[in-house]
């Protein structure tokens, strides 16, 4: 059962180590990701599309050229994935949600391979409770809320 991550990034370039961002996305089982690049300023772009090189066949990038809402980011890459792959799950976290809640970017990559299928029950229990349609935007769940949800401190 696939799922898609979207990982959303704004002037956040001291917060990607390529090498080790690489590694952990290659150890997620059964994923793909959508790297979503909202106009930074600073060097992430280069540093996601280095990722990108090393986890061709994991990563895609999404780049937008004027800054966007979390919303609208989050909208192109759930766009993305849903025209370029049949996923069941798509979820996204906001690189800068994870530094306000003292998460480490890495720490949470690692995580979702070893909790995948408790983030994939906790994304269905939110859709029942919400009784979300099974339209793409209102499906798109917060990777984040399954963390908070968990009480899972990961510094």
């Amino acid at each position: 059962m696939s799922i898609g991550i979207i990982i959303i990034f704004h002037n956040n370039s001291d917060d990607i180590k390529p090498k080790i961002v690489v590694k952990n996305i290659a150890s997620i089982i059964d994923a793909k990701i959508c790297l979503v690049d909202n106009n930074s300023k600073d060097d992430t772009l280069e540093k996601i599309l280095e990722v990108k090189k090393n986890c061709e066949h994991l990563v895609s990038v999404v780049q937008i050229k004027k800054k966007v809402s979390i919303e609208s980011a989050k909208r192109a890459g759930a766009r993305f994935m849903s025209n370029s792959f049949d996923l069941k799950h798509i979820g996204f976290i906001d690189v800068n949600e994870i530094k306000r809640l003292n998460y480490d970017l890495n720490d949470i990559i690692k995580s979702i391979n070893l909790e995948r299928d408790e983030i994939i029950n906790f994304e269905r229990k939110i859709n029942q409770i919400q009784r979300v349609k099974s339209t793409l935007l209102k499906s798109v769940f917060s990777i984040l809320d399954y963390f908070q949800s968990q009480d899972l401190k990961y510094n």
